[in-house]
């Protein structure tokens, strides 16, 4: 027997994976990319295509997609600034086998619209993955490198302007996930720090 839905009756409901996120520019993605692929191609790894290049602000898992909704009503009450960050260095996380990019200062603005998020989700009854995680800002670009001892390239410092977070949908496959933007966020310049909307 069957619901009005089409879904058998105590079956779970259809999830969807999903995460917030800043998105790069293209000439900042295709930078990043490039030096990706040139790190795969040297010690080993999957390298982060150019259109999946992305960084974290929060990360939920999976949710039922009927409240994607309530999701994004949580998101638009965080009013924060707009920003710009430096990406100026390079890592590798040996426990994971990561190669990413990062910021030797983060912006201010960014762990306060990180830390904004997490707490309107929360207070809206989502679980977030990583709340309970120091907020590391990264941008992954070789996953399950081969050759941990190579030697990183250096980092041309590269400008990133944030205007905007978005809600992604990740979808695995065997070739590494696919993401695709659910809703997107505007940020304005409000004021210095980030907070729930009163609206």
């Amino acid at each position: 027997m069957c619901s009005e839905s089409g879904q058998q009756p105590g079956a779970r409901p259809e999830q969807a994976r999903v995460f917030f996120a800043l998105w790069p520019q293209p000439e900042v993605a295709r930078y990043l990319a490039d030096v990706a692929d040139s790190v795969a191609t040297r010690a080993g790894g999957r390298a982060t295509r150019q259109e999946s290049i992305h960084l974290t602000l929060t990360f939920i898992g999976d949710v039922a997609i009927e409240r994607l909704p309530d999701l994004e009503r949580a998101a638009r009450a965080v009013r924060c600034e707009a920003f710009d960050l430096t990406l100026d260095r390079f890592g590798l996380w040996r426990h994971n086998r990561i190669f990413h990019a990062g910021c030797s200062v983060p912006p201010a603005a960014l762990a306060a619209l990180s830390a904004a998020l997490t707490a309107a989700l929360s207070a809206a009854g989502f679980a977030v993955a990583d709340a309970r995680r120091t907020f590391i800002p990264h941008v992954t670009l070789v996953r399950k490198l081969v050759a941990l001892n190579a030697e990183l390239p250096e980092c041309e410092p590269i400008a990133w302007s944030n205007r905007q977070f978005v809600l992604a949908r990740s979808t695995p496959s065997p070739h590494g996930s696919s993401y695709r933007t659910i809703a997107e966020f505007p940020l304005a310049r409000v004021r210095s720090t980030c907070a729930k909307s009163r609206d």
